[in-house]
């Protein structure tokens, strides 16, 4: 399973703060990342389930590993346990046969015991093999054991799956149906329409109305930033700062920048990723040192 990748770069920092700033709010949304932040939605159903399909994976690869070497082990001991069975059977028949031609003689005994001796030897050395390599697969077996792929958590992942398809298949829904009801309307209307949705609170219709305007590459910078403005007042953290991200790599000298740059700040703060908030705080005050939203920074910052 592969996902696209998300590698912005917000060019209007000083350099000293661009590369400390940049990455952290920025690189919202990247998927590939370690510790990927600033997810949506669907974005954490599809990671949650690419985490479970993984482990599922590497645990059935472990297992067919470990299976192929208790086949081999296996087949070792069948070897071996062969062996000892000619050994008896070939002991039996040279025993009578010295038995027979030496009537029992005090030298027969003596030829007899130690051939016998000889066999007991060759044997303990076949049955000490057969333990140790019965131990490696009690290990092997252990392993075997802890690294299953249960039954109920393979469906569990099966259901996971199809759960994510089910939330894209509402989504593609939804985005055909919008552009339905979208179709006759002029772009300049629409965009004063999703203005107006805004003014007044309708921030599903607003929303709606800028995801057309996006798709129509109409003032597609401006309406990132507002529907990221609307998932910000509605404390949908992760899906404001995608927005905010998209937005500043569309068109990074625009008048609402240090109002992007400080909603994105706080948002991640209220996710809990104070160091890169910190940063990108920092980045306001150097970039808009005169603005209302520098001070509202340096509150955050204590300063």
């Amino acid at each position: 399973m592969k996902f696209s990748k998300f590698y912005i770069l917000f060019l209007s920092f000083t350099p000293a703060l661009l590369f400390s700033a940049e990455p952290s709010a920025f690189g919202a949304g990247d998927l590939s990342s370690s510790s990927p932040y600033g997810l949506t939605p669907n974005e954490k159903v599809l990671l949650e389930t690419e985490k479970k399909l993984k482990t599922v994976t590497q645990k059935s690869h472990t297992q067919a590993s470990q299976l192929d070497s208790l086949r081999e082990r296996l087949d070792g001991m069948q070897s071996i346990l062969e062996s000892l069975g000619r050994n008896v059977h070939n002991n039996k028949i040279a025993f009578q046969k010295l038995q027979d031609s030496t009537n029992g003689s005090f030298e027969s005994i003596d030829e007899y015991q130690k051939r016998l001796a000889a066999s007991i030897g060759k044997n303990q050395e076949a049955i000490k093999e057969l333990l140790s390599m019965s131990e490696d697969m009690n290990n092997s077996l252990n392993r075997i054991s802890s690294d299953y792929v249960q039954k109920e958590e393979f469906n569990l992942l099966v259901k996971d799956i199809n759960a994510f398809k089910l939330l894209v298949a509402k989504e593609m829904q939804k985005k055909a149906s919008s552009r339905t009801t979208h179709k006759s309307i002029k772009s300049a209307d629409l965009y004063n329409r999703a203005k107006s949705n805004y003014n007044k609170k309708r921030y599903s219709a607003a929303i709606a109305d800028y995801e057309e305007l996006i798709k129509r590459r109409y003032k597609p910078a401006y309406s990132h930033y507002m529907i990221g403005e609307m998932y910000y007042k509605r404390k949908d953290y992760g899906k404001a700062i995608s927005y905010f991200k998209k937005s500043a790599s569309l068109y990074s000298k625009a008048s609402y920048m240090p109002k992007l740059m400080l909603h994105t700040a706080i948002s991640m703060k209220k996710t809990g990723d104070i160091k890169h908030a910190d940063a990108f705080f920092n980045a306001i005050v150097a970039k808009y040192p005169n603005s209302k939203e520098a001070a509202e920074a340096k509150k955050y910052l204590g300063l």
